[in-house]
């Protein structure tokens, strides 16, 4: 989940003039967006999921304002106890990395790193000029994460996954976390058997796991239905220990509420054990990120 306050920090992408991305109309969540509001959204419309424990992805912040973005919210977590994990952003392509993985490593909540690394030809997918996972500054870069116990949340398309595959291969001390259920961007033929031969292939390296959210980024109009097959198909490349169920509040309320969601995977899933379901909302979580 996410959380921003744009009077402290800088959001580039909730600024205005405010961007039109893969997600459209960003203006309705364009205001502050704090712990109270994210465990208000958590708890409304009876939903079947109670919030314990919380793990803290960057909400892309202007990168001068990341090391602001942490500390703000380790403050938050030594006042209020959430939250729990603190991912954190560093461009590991510049020549500050170094310097900041130990600046950020140095808060206790600290667990990881997330660059969103997604590269498309369409200008109006793609979110960096250019592959970072084709840039050997980023690679030296992302060498670093290991000396400080990090893991990195890997946001990327299907097109860059076998790639992505190659990255963990190299790196088997350092966990990667698939994030938003492997983006499947393009929803064509070509498209969604790029998604499942690239899921397969990171599953392949034993340090990745993923992260089902985000699917109605890409589906606006989602319904139980059309995120099925997404969500049954990565359980059953990635089996149900590397698996985790994620909120994305608040960028998919842009498209549902919390319970909306929530209920859609409980019925999704409810051919499973309930040990297999606890692994997926929280034993998962607890492990891959470290919360004690």
């Amino acid at each position: 989940m996410h959380l921003w306050d744009l009077a402290r920090i800088r959001y580039p992408w909730l600024t205005p003039p405010l961007p039109v991305g893969i997600t459209g109309d960003v203006s309705p969540i364009a205001h502050d967006y704090l712990l109270d509001d994210y465990l208000r959204d958590a708890s409304a419309g009876g939903g079947r999921v109670r919030v314990t424990r919380i793990v803290h992805v960057e909400a892309g912040a202007n990168p001068a304002d990341s090391l602001a973005e942490t500390r703000w919210l380790q403050g938050i977590a030594g006042k209020r106890g959430f939250p729990q994990a603190i991912i954190a952003h560093v461009e590991l392509e510049k020549p500050t990395a170094a310097a900041l993985l130990c600046q950020h490593a140095a808060h206790a909540n600290v667990r990881g790193i997330r660059q969103i690394l997604n590269w498309h030809p369409d200008p109006g997918k793609t979110y960096t000029p250019r592959d970072l996972l084709a840039d050997e500054s980023w690679h030296r870069g992302f060498a670093l994460l290991s000396r400080h116990g990090l893991s990195f949340d890997l946001q990327i398309y299907p097109a860059q996954m076998p790639a992505a595959a190659r990255l963990a291969a190299r790196h088997p001390d350092t966990p990667l976390i698939l994030n938003h259920t492997g983006m499947p961007v393009d929803k064509d033929a070509a498209g969604i058997e790029a998604w499942r031969a690239g899921m397969r292939a990171l599953a392949a390296q034993p340090n990745v796991s993923v992260k089902i959210s985000g699917l109605a980024m890409l589906d606006w109009r989602w319904s139980r239905e059309s995120l099925e097959p997404f969500v049954m198909e990565t359980l059953e490349i990635f089996g149900a220990d590397r698996v985790m169920i994620a909120s994305n509040f608040p960028v998919d309320r842009l498209f549902g509420s919390f319970a909306g969601f929530t209920d859609a995977y409980f019925t999704v899933l409810a051919g499973l054990s309930g040990e297999e379901r606890a692994k997926l909302f929280a034993r998962n979580a607890e492990r891959i990120y470290r919360i004690t």
